[in-house]
């Protein structure tokens, strides 16, 4: 058995900021190699709406290539989002605000959005299919796998889930990262 790859250095800044902060909900290695990958296809205005400390831009970050893509975050808690935005302070294609993600529709449309699946707010479909540009992906994170039709979470149906999977709007698949961990890739048609 071999040790895991070793991190990006912003993400070990990142993760060295969440434990100063006594944060720990952020997003998962097996998510973050994810959303590396895909912010490499990318160009333009990626986003990033529940920040925390930072993990999931660094991740982010750590993927883009080239200078012509630029990264916004948004993270309500004011504490939080400076704890952030300190990791990213010589970087000038990552901006971190402390705000709600709502007041981030005038720097649509992205081309890719990483947001957590148990965010506060409404992060449904219409809320957010005129934020991404056509061809655009959106990542949703923090749900547990499931194989069976409706989906379920916590004996109920999982109607987040549901909704996603089922727009024509969108062309949108469930990915497991872990045993104990899927991810949602949406594709805007």
């Amino acid at each position: 058995m071999s040790a895991p790859p070793e991190l990006p250095d912003i993400v070990t800044r990142a993760f060295d900021v969440s434990r100063r902060a006594g944060y720990v909900s952020f997003c998962r290695n097996e998510t973050g190699r994810l959303l590396a990958a895909l912010a490499a296809t990318r160009g333009g205005t990626m986003a990033e709406f529940g920040t925390g400390c930072g993990v999931g831009t660094a991740w982010l970050r750590s993927g883009v290539r080239g200078t012509s893509a630029r990264i916004v975050s948004a993270e309500l808690d004011a504490d939080l989002a400076h704890a952030a935005a300190e990791i990213f302070a010589d970087d000038a294609q990552v901006e971190v605000l402390a705000v709600d993600w709502a007041t981030l529709r005038d720097r649509a449309p992205f081309s890719l959005l990483f947001l957590d699946a148990e965010m506060p707010g409404d992060i449904g479909v219409d809320n957010i299919v005129e934020l991404i540009e056509e061809g655009g992906i959106v990542v949703l994170d923090d749900f547990v796998p499931c194989e069976q039709w409706p989906p379920l979470a916590y004996g109920r149906v999982d109607t987040l889930r549901e909704q996603w999977l089922t727009d024509e709007r969108f062309t949108t698949v469930e990915v497991m990262v872990a045993t104990d961990a899927s991810v949602l890739i949406a594709t805007k048609r």
